[in-house]
């Protein structure tokens, strides 16, 4: 999916603001070696960054490390399904990324392999019911045109049981799993979110015309719901926070 991120930055800004406890919570030391999976602008790596750590920050979007080169960071393009490190890393960090990788058991070993024995993954992710109503209506309005949207839906979404298997099946102990609702204020109207990051099932569409007819339907749909008294959209974000670690030889 190519992303907007200059529009990223401005209107989703909220994503790793609302997630900067996250650098907290993997309390990266001075020195450590980190790995930022799926730093998109690298808002977050910047912060682990600050805190004189050795940082690589890795996205499957040019456009995001684009704006991440520009803060100074080291970042790569790659693919999180195919991770090339091994034992390389003390930590890994992932904020909103990991729920658009449609295979997670092989992201899960190939962040495995990249860390270190005793290394942690911290991340932040959506988790099952998060916007459901968006996807529902998006799922509507594909329907009424005879368009199937099952297979356009790019985001993985689990529950804290399914990934709770898939971490202890790779390896890892889980230390912590948080399952929580996280209502958020969206700024913009709801038909910007679509058009950021509805993107797949948008481009199923023959024109700009029935575009914009679907965005109007979606957004009509989830006025009762999502939009409050003050005529701010809240959208309905369910995330699933996660500390789990590689164990050692001497903890197995």
């Amino acid at each position: 999916m190519q992303w907007d991120a200059a529009r990223y930055a401005s209107e989703a800004a909220f994503v790793p603001q609302l997630a900067a406890s996250l650098v907290d919570l993997l309390a990266p030391l001075p020195g450590e070696h980190i790995l930022d999976v799926g730093c998109g602008d690298g808002a977050l790596t910047a912060q682990i960054a600050a805190r004189g750590c050795e940082v690589l920050g890795i996205d499957s979007s040019p456009e995001q490390l684009l704006l991440a080169r520009a803060r100074g960071l080291q970042v790569a393009l790659l693919d999180a399904h195919a991770l090339p490190y091994a034992s390389a890393f003390d930590g890994v960090l992932s904020n909103a990324a990991l729920h658009w990788m449609l295979d997670p058991a092989r992201v899960l070993a190939g962040i495995w392999q990249a860390l270190k024995p005793g290394g942690r993954l911290v991340a932040e992710m959506g988790g099952a019911g998060n916007i459901a109503r968006i996807v529902a209506a998006l799922n509507n309005a594909l329907g009424r045109r005879d368009i199937d949207p099952a297979p356009l839906n790019p985001w993985y979404f689990p529950s804290p049981g399914q990934y709770a298997t898939l971490l202890e099946a790779q390896g890892y102990t889980v230390r912590s799993l948080q399952f929580f609702e996280r209502p958020t204020p969206f700024k913009a109207d709801v038909g910007n979110w679509l058009t950021l990051m509805a993107v797949p099932f948008l481009n199923a569409l023959p024109d700009d015309a029935t575009r914009r007819a679907v965005i109007d339907e979606v957004r009509e749909e989830l006025r009762a719901p999502l939009l409050d008294a003050h005529g701010v959209w809240q959208l309905d974000y369910v995330r699933l926070r996660l500390v789990a670690v590689k164990a050692s030889d001497a903890q197995r």
